[in-house]
């Protein structure tokens, strides 16, 4: 399984690559970068990142400006809004371009069901991870997402 993971740092694929040694793991920094990417290669699924705080502000997805009137003028909020959830972002924009492989978010469903149920029905196939500290988890629900989703 190839699998194209989407984070500004390198935490998930260090980690995936020690602990799921098996799967192909590429990483892409930012949206931007791994729409680009996408464009010229193939994967099974994706692994997004919710949070981008170590890009530049170009590097984000999101109308920032539209976001600053959203929070009352304020900048400083509406750039913070779009590093802790780029993201979502980056799941809409990849669904916006065509891209319909399955997604594995890094966040956890048990607090915000309703969320997870809204998020399914607008981006499906997308998925939260169970939990970060069993790989063995991430495995079957990366297959379990590949085998139900038809090809991109």
């Amino acid at each position: 399984m190839k699998v194209l993971i989407i984070e500004d740092g390198y935490e998930y694929h260090e980690l995936f690559q020690r602990f799921l040694p098996d799967v192909t793991w590429i990483r892409q920094g930012s949206g931007p970068e791994a729409l680009r990417w996408l464009e010229r290669h193939d994967v099974e699924a994706i692994f997004l990142d919710l949070c981008f705080d170590r890009i530049p502000t170009e590097a984000l997805l999101g109308d920032e400006e539209a976001l600053t009137h959203r929070f009352n003028g304020d900048p400083v909020q509406a750039r913070s809004y779009l590093q802790e959830q780029q993201g979502l972002f980056v799941l809409a924009a990849l669904r916006a371009a065509g891209c319909t492989l399955p997604v594995i978010l890094a966040l956890e469903a048990r607090d915000e069901p309703a969320r997870w149920q809204r998020l399914q029905a607008r981006y499906a196939p997308v998925d939260p991870l169970p939990d970060l500290h069993r790989p063995d988890i991430l495995r079957r629900r990366l297959a379990e997402l590949v085998e139900e989703s038809p090809p991109s």
